[in-house]
């Protein structure tokens, strides 16, 4: 489905019943990054998985202005407002995980919980902020000038993800092939803003966070786990779960274990 917001069409799939669950992909994903856990919860909840801005179906618009923190946590809650939803359950994955923490903070009143796999409240310094806006002005160049296909098989390299390298070939086809399908100028802008470099840094305002919080990450993951840790201290009504044998992306490397977790957080909550 589509939902035009500010002149940018969303694209959006809803599924299941029951309480409202929203999932944010991470950056290079899309909605179908969700497939393999949604029968784990279809049964229990209604699922809305949304193709964030210059990702999959939705929208590559050519101004990166359109693409901040501030501005998509508001088209969410637009589009909460189009599908008469009052609250909901969030969960994001890395980016989609910075997105989740962000529309958290700027709408609390409209969250019931939170689920953060992967994910960062942003970097705390300057110095870190404008170290990581270089580095993603290079991948930016890497996208224009190289092409998408020769960016993309850099992003598996990198070693982020060098876990996945275990997963099915077909999972790993799949995945490449979703990624292909992205707009060069969306994910170029996306970097630009939603980076972690440019997005707020939301570390002073964890505490101020008052909804039952779910955290999660890979003990393959070290850099994520340490982040983790360092939230949940900040994060009065926040669990922290490190998942055994895998890296970042715990739903693509572990479904199962992902799905069943997140059920029984909900189910709580």
């Amino acid at each position: 489905m589509i939902f035009t917001v500010d002149g940018i069409d969303y694209y959006y799939e809803v599924s299941g019943s029951g309480e409202p669950l929203i999932l944010l992909h991470g950056f290079t994903g899309d909605s179908s990054t969700w497939d393999s856990i949604k029968s784990y919860l279809i049964e229990s909840f209604k699922i809305i998985s949304i193709d964030i801005i210059g990702h999959g179906n939705t929208a590559s618009p050519i101004e990166s202005s359109k693409y901040t923190m501030e501005q998509v946590t508001a088209h969410i809650c637009l589009l909460m407002n189009h599908l008469s939803l009052d609250k909901a359950h969030i969960l994001g994955y890395s980016m989609g995980g910075r997105l989740a923490l962000s529309f958290s903070i700027a709408f609390p009143e409209r969250v019931k919980s939170l689920i953060l796999e992967s994910a960062s409240p942003g970097l705390k310094t300057d110095e870190e902020r404008s170290l990581r806006i270089q580095a993603d002005d290079q991948l930016c160049q890497m996208i224009m000038q190289q092409g998408l296909k020769a960016f993309v098989h850099y992003w598996e390299s990198i070693s982020l993800f060098q876990t996945q390298k275990s997963i099915e070939e077909s999972v790993k086809l799949q995945i490449r092939q979703q990624r292909l399908k992205n707009n060069p100028i969306g994910l170029v802008n996306s970097l630009k803003g939603m980076g972690t470099g440019v997005q707020p840094s939301w570390w002073d305002d964890l505490n101020k966070i008052e909804i039952p919080a779910l955290l999660l990450c890979g003990e393959k993951d070290p850099k994520f786990c340490s982040i983790s840790k360092e939230m949940k201290l900040l994060m009065a009504k926040s669990e922290l779960i490190e998942v055994d044998g895998v890296g970042h992306a715990i739903h693509v490397e572990d479904p199962r274990k992902f799905g069943t977790m997140v059920r029984e957080f909900l189910r709580k909550n």
